[in-house]
């Protein structure tokens, strides 16, 4: 076997468990504070030691959201790196007052998702994200950057890695300590992948650069790999491949975490991640949300 190719690998790999948040907030069934909790729990029992657990969003857009509040407090007392997504100051207000320890900010490559996603534009959600990074440091929280969008867009098609070089910087100039790049609807492909982070790479370091692919196509897998040859070592996933996108019509959900955890396990890169209990977590989720889930190690 030619082991050059795989050489440069990481030893291991930090996942950043999205499911709470980014997949159950395109389900059709929303689930009560109460289960959510459950669901969080039973993930950092598992060893998932980050993980989304919410978004300060208003419920009359994300119903599935509602209660973040009580989310938040319930799980304080969890050994693990709990993150809430904000969007705009008024999230920002609310993530004040519960005393979370760390927000998610986002944006787009694109300028038609990032219309549909937060009515406004790239600058725009620029101009916002510093307002909530600034207040967010000051009260001695950590931020993480999220960019949409970086491979194509459901509406204005493939992206210019260049401008998500860009505006991956920006994020970091503001005090993200790391960018989380999504393909949003699952396009890329490995060699596309290498391009986009060759490109981001030459402004933003990878030891502050993540991967959140989505599966739509297939190829999630494939462009995490080629991303830990790039020096990639942080994978965002979600258990049992739950959400999509609410904004990009026909994503299907995020790459599995169960999925990326055997393939790095049987690679010998370390997670801390207990499968098996992974395993059962997606199996109880498709029993809970009465539906398949389209993660693939939790059948075999």
């Amino acid at each position: 076997m030619n082991t050059k190719l795989f050489s440069e690998l990481p030893t291991s790999v930090r996942i950043m468990e999205v499911g709470p948040r980014d997949g159950l907030q395109n389900e059709t069934m929303a689930l009560d504070a109460d289960q959510r909790v459950g669901l969080i729990r039973a993930l950092a029992t598992a060893g998932v030691k980050n993980i989304e657990v919410g978004s300060f969003v208003s419920p009359k857009w994300v119903p599935q959201m509602a209660d973040t509040d009580s989310v938040v407090s319930k799980t304080r007392d969890i050994d693990a790196n709990l993150s809430v997504l904000v969007p705009n100051p008024r999230g920002m207000e609310q993530a004040l007052v519960a005393e979370v320890k760390e927000i998610a900010v986002f944006t787009a490559t694109s300028e038609a998702f990032c219309l549909k996603n937060t009515n406004c534009s790239v600058d725009e959600s620029l101009e916002r994200i510093k307002v909530v990074t600034e207040q967010a440091l000051a009260a001695g929280m950590r931020v993480r950057g999220y960019v949409s969008t970086v491979l194509d867009c459901p509406y204005d098609g493939p992206m210019d890695a260049q401008r998500c070089a860009d505006i991956s910087k920006q994020l970091i100039d503001m005090g993200c300590y790391e960018v989380s790049l999504g393909d949003t609807i699952g396009k890329g492909t490995p060699i596309r992948m290498a391009h986009l982070l060759e490109t981001v790479m030459k402004q933003v370091p990878a030891s502050q650069l993540a991967v959140h692919c989505h599966d739509t196509y297939g190829q999630a897998l494939a462009n995490i790999l080629v991303s830990l040859q790039m020096g990639i070592s942080v994978v965002d996933s979600s258990v049992g491949g739950l959400g999509g996108c609410p904004y990009a019509k026909g994503a299907s959900g995020n790459v599995a975490t169960e999925d990326v955890v055997f393939m790095l396990t049987e690679m010998g890169i370390e997670t801390g991640i207990d499968l098996s209990a992974l395993n059962a977590i997606a199996r109880d989720m498709s029993v809970l949300l009465d539906k398949p889930l389209p993660g693939h190690v939790h059948k075999a």
